[in-house]
Order: C-alpha cells, then sequence, then structure tokens
C-alpha cells in the first residue's frame, strides 16, 4: 500500500523542536511502504525552512542540511497536473489550493493522506480515504 504525505507530516520529521508520533509512524511505514507527495511539498517545505530559519528555530547551514536530508528521504515526487480536480476539491471542502492537492493525489491513488491538519484530514475522511496506520 502507499500513502500521501503532506508538507505537515515532513515539516515534523525534519524540525528539530519538531515531535509527532503519527508523523513517526508515516517515517517507519516508509520502509515497506511507498509514500507519496506532489511536488508542492518541497516548495512548501522551503517556506517552512526560511520561516523556521528567521523565527532562529534553524540556523542557515542548518536548513541546507535539512534540504540535503530531505533529498535523501524515499519520497516518490509526482508532478499534479489535474488542475480540474484540485479545484474541485478545493471547493468542495473548502480547502487552499495547496491543501487539495495532497487530496487530489491521493484520490487519483486511491490511498491514504496523513496529514496533521485537521480540516485537510476532514476533507479526506469525508472523500472517502482510506485512514493511515
Amino acid at each position: 500500500m502507499s500513502f500521501v504525505v503532506d508538507a505537515s507530516i515532513v515539516a515534523a520529521w525534519l524540525l528539530p523542536d519538531e515531535s509527532n508520533e503519527l508523523a513517526e509512524e508515516a517515517r517507519l511505514a516508509m520502509k515497506s511502504e511507498d509514500a507519496l507527495a506532489p511536488e508542492l511539498l518541497l516548495h512548501e517545505i522551503r517556506n517552512i525552512l526560511v520561516i523556521s530559519e528567521r523565527r532562529k528555530r534553524v540556523t542557515a547551514d542548518g536548513a541546507v542540511s535539512l534540504l540535503v536530508g530531505l533529498r535523501k528521504v524515499p519520497l516518490i515526487i509526482v508532478d499534479m497536473k489535474d488542475d480540474f480536480s484540485i479545484l474541485q476539491l478545493a471547493r468542495e471542502h473548502r480547502l487552499s489550493g495547496y491543501d487539495a492537492t495532497y487530496l487530489a493525489l491521493a484520490v487519483a491513488q486511491n490511498t491514504a493522506l496523513v496529514t496533521l491538519d485537521r480540516k485537510l484530514d476532514a476533507a479526506a475522511r469525508v472523500a472517502g480515504l482510506k485512514t493511515f496506520s
């Protein structure tokens, strides 16, 4: 089985002052399952690291090191081009276009979406996606 991770999960993996049981479960699951993410994830993580650097949560060198480490994580990055589905899901679930992109990938793959975002998690459940465990 595969699953989709969003930026909240990946940020919990990367940031030294973040830890989360669900994120850790997802990280461990990658040993036997494919973890997918839209290409958008990389942009969101860069932004999270820039903000974390400004807030003194990480150093500049630390941010670069975390990005290098992320490139070694066995994530399958998917280029999402289904604009119609993304817009439709954003409208239907009152999500941002960013969050709807993760949901669209999970729907297209008919797989679980792993997120710490309550609204996105609720939308995934309404969409009938499997829960992660």
